[in-house]
């Protein structure tokens, strides 16, 4: 089930540190690059990624339309993880009081949390790959120390 949506506009990304995600640890550098990763998102990287994404995914349109409805598309973080040599990501979910919070009124199921909390993660994941595939030509800045064992003799 397609989504069959034009690619929303890509989110800000703010300052935050990513080890304060729950879904998240990035040890090391805290180059985040975040600018030069949102100029690439605009640049045509989310909507190539999304465009990818809303053909396969198993979210259905009304499932999205929630998305677009409470504004979860802006929530999501992207940023460097140079120790990686890697995009790391956050993607937004529904809560699990989501039913306490009443925060749409076509949210009525988990089946529907659930397809909006993985089609959202797999958008993430398809995001960072394209990024990572087609934008990024960042070279990793970590250096292997000196005193590593040598296993080629």
């Amino acid at each position: 089930m397609p989504v069959t949506a034009e690619p929303p506009d890509p989110p800000t990304l703010e300052s935050v540190d990513p080890n304060e995600y729950e879904d998240a640890e990035v040890v090391g550098d805290t180059d985040y690059r975040r600018e030069e990763i949102e100029t690439f998102l605009r640049e045509g990287a989310w909507d190539e990624a999304f465009e990818m994404w809303a053909a396969d995914t198993d979210l259905d349109d009304a499932g999205f339309g929630i998305v677009v409805d409470i504004e979860m598309l802006q929530h999501f973080d992207f940023f460097w993880d140079g120790f990686a040599d890697r995009v790391g990501y956050h993607a937004p979910g529904i809560p699990e009081d989501w039913k306490q919070r009443d925060l749409h009124p076509d949210l009525d199921s988990w089946a529907t949390v659930s397809a909006i909390n993985a089609g959202l993660t797999e958008l993430g994941q398809q995001v960072c790959e394209v990024l990572y595939d087609e934008y990024i030509d960042w070279e990793s800045e970590y250096e292997a120390p000196d005193d590593l064992p040598d296993f080629d003799d």
